[in-house]
Parts: C-alpha cells; structure tokens; sequence
C-alpha cells in the first residue's frame, strides 16, 4: 500500500490562494506589484551593496600597496637601533617571509624655485616587495640607486606641486631635512643637512599619501639624519597561508613590550571602522525600501481575508484551529516575499556579473581614476542577509491583517 503523505494545511492553502484566480482581477495586480516591489528592493541592495564591497576591495588595496603586512616600531619614541631588535630571530617566526628597514622624517624638496614640505621615507631594497608599492607607479620606475646615485620616487600630488619630472636630469631634485640637536650657527643653511637626486619614478596610491610622500633610499637618510643603524620601523611580509594575528602575536612576544606590533588592519583601523560603518548606513537606507514594499504586502494579504472572508468561518467549521487559519495567511504573505526575494537577488546577482564581466557602467571622467568601470564584488554574506531581512519584513507584514482573520472567525458561516 502507497505510504499516505502528511500534508501541511496551511501551506496548502497559501499555495493554491496565491497563484488561483481571484474574483477581483485587482487583487492578482496587487499581489504581482507587491512581489515586484520587494524584488527591486532585493536587488537594489544587492547590486549596491556588490558595489560597494568592490570599491572597498579597491581602496584597501591601493592602500595595502603602502602599508607591509605587518609593522613593528618602538613603543616610545620615534627610532630604535636594528642591533637592538633580534631580527635575526624575527626571519626565523612561522610565516615570515622578508623585512626591511624604513626611516622616515619630515623634510623639505626642492625642485628649481618650487618647495614642499613631505615625508621621506628612506626604505631598502625589500620595500617594494613587501608592500607591492613598485605596481602602483605610474611613470618612470621604482629605482632607489644605480651607478652609487641616489634616485627618489615621488608621490603623483608632489610631482605636480613642484613640477618635477622623471625627465628631467639636467636639474636635480635636493632634499632638505633639519639636523640632530642643538645647532650653534647663525645662518639658517647650517640648520639642515641637505642632498640631490632625481626622481626615477611617480606613484599614485592615494591623494593623502600622493601629496606627502618621497620615497627613497635608507643609507642616504641615515646619512642625513647621522644614523648609523637606527630605523623608524620595521616591516615584514607574511605568507598568506598562515593567520597574520597569529604571527603579530608571536613577533610581539619576541619584540617585548618597549615595542608595538600591528597587522595591516589595525594600521588602518580608522579606514576599516568608517568603511564598515559607511556599508551598514547604506544597507539600513536601502533596506526603508523593503519596508514601503511591505505595505504593498500587507495591502495584499488585506484583500485577500476580505475576498476569503466566507471560507474562513467554513474552515473553523471543519475543525480548523483559529491558529491554522491564521498560518494561512501569515504563509501567504511569506510566499509574496521569497518570492520578491529570490527574483531580486537573482536579478542583483546578474547585473553584478555582468558588470564585473563586461563593465557595463563606467566611471565618468578622463583618466580620474585607475579603472574604466565600477567595481563589483558579490559576497555570499551579503546575499544571505539580503535574504534573512526580506523575510524578516515579510513576516512582520503578514502579521498585521490577521487582526482582521480574528474578526471573522469569530462569526458563523453564512450561506
């Protein structure tokens, strides 16, 4: 004998009322606008949250290729002496790959009758490989020295204040920076140390950096500065199969407490925290649209009590519990909602594809910015919560016109 199938009541009931004819034609339009409007509010933030997320990939890496994985500089104070650290313990932690040594200081460029004030940042040759600064140059190359001559890489914000060019090497680029302790001469010259270079190279990153930045060799800063060893931090590269917190919390146990170890996140803390902040500002905005889209909902489900409002009492006459009724009707307003939910995230989800695919929108502007069209990332988190808030909305919509199911159970069935 064929094994006889539970069927659930409710669901049932909210399947056939959904998709059977009704007798006012109007309630099937407004059942079909009510899915459509939850669907453009799924897809809506779907695609904007999808861009979102891209032009957050985006500027994390720009600024990813300025800051190493991991940065270690001293707790107090502005140097520490590399014969102080055990560096040659720190090539050996679990997951290091390479460090290098930068010295950084506020100086002085100037480039014919032009002067700026920026940040030297004196690095050595592992630099570029540890933070991948070499890919965001956009003129010229990262080259720090040939032939014993000292070379910069200037940011593209200080390249166009002072007007200095890769080009150019009939004059030089000369670099300012103020001496250690008590100078004893009158004429403010006596006050700066000073050296010339030219400039090999451009990079783009980011407008704050682009403006302040002049990246170039450690020795000649150390020879400014009369360092012999001293650096302002160290930063190491890490594999990325290991967990990068892991290894900040080993190489803080080797450093000690007189110095501070941070990964790339709490470097730029700051950005992460406004960055975050800025994605769930814009899906609370987006989601008001799924909540005047449930209006349509509860309009809909309002309709349909009236329309059913004799089987109602037809129901509870056949044993129906006055809470089964209500399921009827709570399901029938879930059912509109997946509904809207899984055609907007489908929907999302393809325009997001073709968009990475094929860059349908582009960014507006003549060479402003590194890439012709938006970027879009999809993330299967963002999908699910997308999904969990259009239910969520639905179920609270569906809750409101069962006040009037209560109504009319309460009545007797009419002929």
């Amino acid at each position: 004998m064929p094994r006889n199938r539970k069927v659930n009541l409710p669901l049932f009931f909210a399947w056939r009322y959904l998709f059977a004819k009704k007798t006012h034609n109007a309630i099937n339009i407004i059942t079909l606008v009510s899915a459509a409007g939850v669907a453009v509010g799924a897809m809506a933030l779907v695609v904007v949250l999808s861009v979102f997320n891209g032009l957050e990939k985006l500027v994390l890496s720009l600024f990813n290729s300025f800051h190493p994985d991991i940065e270690i500089t001293i707790a107090e104070g502005k140097t520490f002496s590399m014969s102080d650290f055990p560096a040659g313990e720190l090539q050996s932690v679990p997951g290091v790959i390479s460090y290098g040594e930068v010295l950084e200081e506020t100086g002085l460029i100037r480039y014919r009758d032009r002067q700026h004030l920026v940040k030297l940042r004196g690095v050595d040759e592992n630099y570029s490989g540890i933070t991948g600064i070499d890919t965001m140059v956009v003129r010229g190359e990262f080259l720090l020295t040939h032939n014993e001559r000292d070379y910069f890489i200037l940011g593209q914000g200080v390249s166009q204040v002072t007007g200095a060019s890769i080009h150019d090497l009939l004059n030089p680029i000369e670099v300012y920076l103020p001496r250690r302790g008590r100078t004893t001469g009158l004429h403010p010259s006596q006050a700066f140390r000073s050296s010339a270079g030219y400039a090999a190279g451009i990079f783009a990153v980011q407008s704050e950096y682009d403006m302040e930045y002049v990246i170039v060799p450690v020795r000649l800063m150390r020879s400014l500065l009369d360092y012999d060893d001293h650096v302002s931090s160290i930063v190491v590269k890490t594999d990325p199969s290991y967990r990068v917190q892991g290894i900040s919390e080993r190489i803080q146990e080797l450093a000690g407490p007189g110095y501070t170890v941070r990964s790339r996140m709490q470097q730029q803390d700051f950005l992460y925290r406004i960055m975050r902040s800025e994605k769930w500002a814009i899906f609370l905005i987006l989601s008001f649209i799924l909540v005047i889209a449930a209006f349509n909902v509860i309009g809909s489900l309002t309709m349909l009590v009236i329309e059913k409002r004799r089987d109602i009492p037809v129901l509870r006459s056949m044993g129906a519990a006055r809470d089964t009724v209500g399921r009827i009707f709570l399901l029938e307003g879930v059912l509109i909602s997946l509904a809207g939910a899984f055609a907007g995230i489908g929907a999302g989800g393809l325009i997001s594809w073709l968009q990475m695919r094929f860059g349908l929108v582009s960014l507006q502007g003549e060479g402003v910015f590194i890439i012709d069209a938006y970027p879009v990332s999809v993330e299967f988190t963002d999908l699910l919560l997308v999904g969990v808030t259009v239910f969520s909305i639905g179920i609270l919509a569906s809750v409101v016109p069962l006040r009037r199911i209560r109504a009319y159970t309460e009545k007797p069935p009419s002929g």
